[in-house]
């Protein structure tokens, strides 16, 4: 039997909102679909020399299963649907609603340190690993 190809997740492991994410996620990752990787580790440039880790904090990277770079809310939508959850996230990619989900993923993006000061209490957090 073959393994299952992951989706590789590129998230920031000192935003308390994006670790929540991720720690959903594995929760629901029975399958071990998910390969999850903090793009503040120290060693990241050289583990992953192809994915420019300044872009990745700016907007969320990912490895979809064929391999593929994937971006901002196509990365969500792949390791949604890795757990087998993709239908909570489908609506977003939806010709017509995409280009308004792109814009808005890109502005929470940039403003992710102050939505997470605002919904948890914190903007950044050093302990929140995985």
């Amino acid at each position: 039997m073959t393994e299952l190809a992951k989706v590789t997740v590129f998230y920031d492991g000192q935003c308390p909102l994006c670790v929540r994410e991720m720690r959903h996620l594995q929760t629901l990752d029975h399958a071990e679909r998910l390969h999850l990787v903090d793009i503040k580790q120290p060693q990241f440039n050289q583990q992953f020399p192809d994915i420019d880790a300044k872009q990745a904090d700016r907007i969320l990277t990912g490895i979809n299963t064929d391999g593929r770079t994937i971006y901002g809310l196509d990365v969500t939508y792949a390791a949604w649907h890795a757990v087998g959850r993709g239908y909570w996230i489908a609506p977003l990619r939806w010709p017509g609603v995409r280009w308004f989900s792109d814009r808005v993923y890109l502005l929470f993006a940039r403003h992710r340190a102050r939505i997470s000061r605002w919904v948890m209490g914190r903007s950044d957090c050093d302990s929140c690993r995985l």
